[in-house]
């Protein structure tokens, strides 16, 4: 009981409670966070595999109008038919292509015989002089492409679509604010230009299939969750094995003490020191009439033994 309420002083309350927390945040939070992105990156990694394995099919195939794109046709290849819009073109600011600053181009593409309208991400040109860029212009008969199908992005507050020296700008491909930017409406995807198709700029390379270091870092996070509790049991156990060392040791000490004598005995020396730190009576006498140099003054009694001693011998 002693040992338990040791544990309950601040220290080691405040121990327990971060022990308990941060163990709780790996298995929680912190390693689900990083095995899931790993998840993602793996599924991932498998629609691209498996698109490019895959022959182009009719964009009503895999993306019919109206419906939200299925995230498992992702990077799919599709066919569509129509045109350019290119007077109301975007131009995707601050993206970066092999390492370099780069602008990406959307331009909206009506699909033949409808009132379908979709978002075509032609490629990129690189900015010159002033961040000034120029575009090659977009077809303006009628043509069918050859795109991968990709999900819209989002937008940060503040990342707005503008109108910049008479230039439409943006900073994500989120098709629904460029289709308001544009006062058109268009799905919630937008196709991925596939090199050399009318249109195109530069290509826009497929992501690498790599899974990145993300299933480590979840089992690290892992580890640590239950490196934690491991850590602070052996503090508690190093805690309690020095407090019963100390204490045998202490009781070692006690037993090499001569014992102490009985109460009897105890109580006769008490009264022998008491007396021998007093004086009796006649001490008190003696110390009272006694001069400086000289012994203790001789009382009656002594005088008249003296008396008796000097009749009977003589002087």
């Amino acid at each position: 009981m002693r040992v338990l309420k040791s544990f309950l002083r601040p220290g080691w309350l405040l121990l327990a409670v971060f022990v308990v927390t941060f163990a709780a945040a790996c298995f929680t939070v912190l390693a689900p966070w990083q095995l899931g992105k790993n998840s993602d990156t793996e599924h991932r990694n498998d629609l691209i595999r498996t698109a490019e394995s895959t022959q182009p099919v009719p964009i009503d195939e895999l993306a019919p109008a109206g419906r939200p794109l299925d995230p498992d046709s992702e990077w799919r290849e599709v066919r569509v038919t129509g045109h350019y819009l290119d007077d109301k073109q975007v131009q995707i600011r601050l993206r970066v292509v092999d390492e370099r600053p780069a602008v990406e181009v959307v331009t909206p593409f009506q699909v033949a015989g409808t009132d379908r309208v979709l978002f075509v991400d032609r490629g990129y040109v690189r900015p010159v002089d002033n961040n000034r860029v120029d575009v090659p212009p977009a077809p303006t008969e009628e043509v069918t492409i050859t795109a991968r199908l990709r999900k819209t992005e989002s937008t940060s507050p503040g990342k707005e679509p503008r109108t910049e020296n008479g230039v439409r700008t943006a900073y994500t491909i989120d098709t629904g604010l460029i289709g308001e930017s544009t006062a058109l409406t268009s799905d919630r995807l937008y196709l991925q230009l596939s090199p050399n198709q009318p249109g195109s700029l530069g290509e826009i390379a497929l992501p690498q299939l790599e899974s990145g270091p993300y299933l480590s870092y979840g089992l690290q996070w892992l580890a640590f969750g239950v490196m934690a509790p491991l850590g602070a049991a052996y503090f508690i156990y190093s805690e309690v094995k020095a407090r019963r060392t100390a204490k045998h040791n202490a009781d070692d000490a006690g037993s090499d003490a001569p014992p102490p004598p009985p109460r009897k005995d105890r109580d006769r020396i008490r009264d022998e020191l008491r007396g021998a730190s007093t004086y009796s009576g006649n001490d008190m006498v003696a110390k009272e009439t006694a001069e400086i140099g000289g012994g203790a003054v001789a009382d009656d009694s002594d005088q008249d033994v003296k008396a008796k001693l000097a009749q009977r011998y003589g002087k």
